[in-house]
């Protein structure tokens, strides 16, 4: 089964009709989101001239049964501190939240769909950038 975290570019790509983010959405089995994620799309939306609509819509896709949000926990807090760690002896850091829905990827086992190159820089975390690289 194949299963992917989206970051919170990879859903404004989906929404802005990108055509590979469409294509990557369709093909999954089970899609999940951070609750890092929904705080930064929340607050993108409150930001905007469409809240409303983008909550409705928002949402409603949350309510897809392929769709879980995934919480942070004692566990993610673990994963958070390796990845944390790990891109300090690199000398790589990258943004909080990245570090912490990275952690839920990994986690969980989901693949995480993003266009932040520098998700590369972390260990252990799979990737996906396009509908080809689900299935190699």
């Amino acid at each position: 089964m194949k299963k992917i975290l989206l970051d919170t570019n990879a859903y404004a790509a989906f929404k802005n009709g990108n055509k590979d983010a469409i294509e990557i959405i369709r093909l999954v089995e089970k899609i999940g989101i951070s609750s890092i994620v929904l705080g930064e799309l929340i607050a993108g939306f409150i930001l905007g001239n469409r809240e409303e609509l983008n909550r409705k819509e928002l949402s409603e896709f949350l309510c897809s049964p392929r769709v879980t949000l995934l919480l942070i926990d004692n566990e993610t807090s673990e994963y958070y501190a390796r990845i944390f760690q790990q891109l300090r002896k690199k000398g790589q850091p990258i943004p909080t939240n990245d570090l912490w829905i990275a952690a839920t990827s990994i986690q969980h086992g989901f693949t995480i769909f993003t266009y932040d190159k520098h998700f590369s820089d972390i260990d252990n975390l799979i990737i996906c950038q396009s509908p080809e690289m689900l299935y190699p």
